[in-house]
């Protein structure tokens, strides 16, 4: 199926930023044995744009543009253990366990970007979303005004009048099962400065209820109420809005009907869905019967860039991945 041309448009703007940089960002694959992660780098490394690092042994027929690392190199698996037990040391980790567990790839990818061995990481083509999650925060960590981790969903839709020119965020997809109203403001006021690095765009964030506005009531649209009003405390100048429901944030004529005056309604461009239930089911749903297509899934709050791909992805999903985490390193 081919891409929406939103998606194509976003893809060679971000190739324009990294030429236009003049820097070929390090980009660390620790599943380096999937095919699909190989094909990725080989295209990376063809264009160069992109320098890729897959971690393993090195595959038949990849390209010598790519550099392999293996994982059981004892100089450089020691270094990054003294990393690891030094960040753990404090919860009780022994020297031993921090050798031992830096021969996860995905510790040991993750710790290659937190020593500036590598720019950014993409994971999870072979590893669950747990494993991989978890080896994020443990190697590499939050940043300080951040409480918690939270999944960006970047998608490309086929109409353009939608979002920015096709683009829309969805969040939490992936990580936050039932977040309450302060973290589901904290993911919210994340999104949209996740929104606006992605695509330089001003950020219209609707948190999404099956109310508009009192509408109906019941304590899950109360949560999302309240929700709201932790963002204008935390974010005033921020462009949102809730409980809206989602033809209230993406349709104008519906949202001039049913949130007149509302700073979001009908042209909400980062959706904030108040469950992983409701976030998960919602994307995947615009993905397949929307014809839309997932860029990137971004881990909002590391220290440095580390994002997702799935086990169900295509060497294409791998590749849209490496390219925006290689333009979020350079700030």
């Amino acid at each position: 199926m081919a891409l929406p041309e939103s998606a194509v448009a976003y893809i060679e703007h971000q190739k324009q930023r990294l030429r236009a940089s003049g820097k070929r960002p390090v980009i660390v694959f620790p599943e380096g044995g999937d095919t699909r992660v190989q094909t990725a780098a080989a295209r990376l490394a063809q264009e160069g744009l992109v320098t890729p690092i897959l971690l393993g042994k090195p595959a038949m027929n990849t390209p010598s543009a790519i550099q392999w690392i293996d994982p059981e190199d004892p100089v450089r698996r020691d270094r990054l253990a003294d990393l690891y037990f030094e960040r753990r040391r404090a919860k009780g980790l022994l020297r031993h366990e921090a050798r031992e567990a830096t021969k996860h790839p995905m510790r040991f990818g993750s710790l290659m970007v937190t020593a500036g061995e590598a720019d950014g990481a993409v994971g999870s083509a072979v590893y669950t979303t747990a494993d991989t999650v978890r080896a994020y925060l443990q190697c590499i960590g939050l940043k300080m005004q951040f409480r918690r981790l939270s999944a960006f969903h970047l998608m490309a839709v086929q109409d353009m009048s939608f979002g920015h020119q096709g683009l829309l965020g969805f969040s939490d997809a992936a990580i936050n099962p039932n977040p309450t109203p302060p973290e589901l403001a904290e993911i919210a006021i994340a999104s949209a400065g996740t929104y606006r690095q992605l695509t330089g765009a001003t950020p219209n964030v609707a948190l999404l209820s099956f109310s508009t506005k009192g509408s109906a009531q019941h304590k899950d649209a109360d949560k999302v109420i309240e929700a709201m009003r932790y963002v204008r405390e935390r974010a005033p100048d921020l462009n949102a809005d809730g409980e809206l429901q989602a033809d209230a944030a993406l349709v104008p004529s519906v949202g001039q009907s049913k949130a007149k005056g509302s700073p979001a309604a009908g042209y909400a461009n980062v959706l904030i869905f108040p469950n992983l239930d409701a976030a998960n089911i919602g994307y995947k749903l615009v993905e397949r019967l929307g014809n839309a297509a997932l860029i990137v899934v971004v881990m909002q709050g590391l220290e440095k860039p580390a994002n997702l791909i799935s086990r169900g992805c295509n060497a294409e999903d791998a590749y849209h991945c490496a390219i925006v985490t290689a333009t979020q390193s350079l700030g």
